[in-house]
């Protein structure tokens, strides 16, 4: 027995399995999402099926959303073609898209994509009480579509969405102590300005208190 994700289209004609919702960010490369989905022939005829990672980032609440204003950016990180399968693309399956392909049949197609690790990691900012509407934060989602081409615009009814999170593990370990220093020059006057912010550890813990301290030189006369 293996654990999957599974989500239906509204219309039931297409179908999305996920081995997990937590990929791992390693700082030089991010596990990839490898998936799977099940397509009906009769209703896609000569249509395609395309796959996207979307990374959506909103900086505003749903409610201030007024005379126009949008709170809300939708990045696309990675975009293919699923179904039919390219000729090119090289069939390196791993083991949950193997078992899935041979449970779920010939109407199985596999996907695999990867993002970079310069994209910010999954987050999100707790509503209040009183706060209604998405969260303000970065969320990813694996969509996947019928359509002409990629550049399409997908009909909700023939539309998969699944939330997945690009997460990172705290080290073991505290590091260097954080420290940064800025310095301030002026036109009319020899010297510098120094400020320089430190932290008293790298790696905390929810409901820790951070300790900054701040040393100001002013070397300038």
């Amino acid at each position: 027995n293996f654990k999957v994700f599974k989500k239906v289209s509204p219309n039931g004609k297409l179908t999305l399995y996920l081995g997990k919702r937590d990929f791992v960010d390693h700082i030089t490369s991010v596990e990839p999402i490898d998936g799977v989905i099940v397509v009906d022939d009769d209703y896609l005829k000569d249509r395609k099926v395309f796959g996207q990672v979307v990374c959506s980032f909103r900086y505003g609440r749903e409610e201030d959303e007024v005379m126009g204003l949008n709170f809300q950016k939708d990045l696309y990180l990675a975009s293919e073609q699923i179904y039919p399968p390219p000729e090119k693309r090289e069939e390196n399956l791993t083991k949950l898209q193997e078992r899935l392909m041979k449970k779920l049949g010939p109407n199985a197609f596999p996907f695999t994509f990867t993002i970079s690790p310069s994209a910010p990691s999954s987050v999100v900012l707790q509503p209040g009480l009183e706060d209604n509407g998405e969260p303000c934060g970065v969320q990813y989602y694996v969509k996947t579509f019928v359509g002409e081409n990629e550049t399409d615009r997908s009909h909700r009814r023939s539309t998969v969405a699944l939330a997945f999170r690009k997460v990172q593990y705290a080290p073991s370990k505290q590091g260097r102590q954080p420290c940064t220093v800025v310095r301030k020059d002026f036109l009319l006057s020899p010297g510098e300005l120094e400020l320089e912010v430190t932290l008293d550890k790298q790696l905390y813990h929810h409901g820790e208190k951070i300790a900054v301290n701040v040393c100001i030189r002013n070397n300038s006369n």
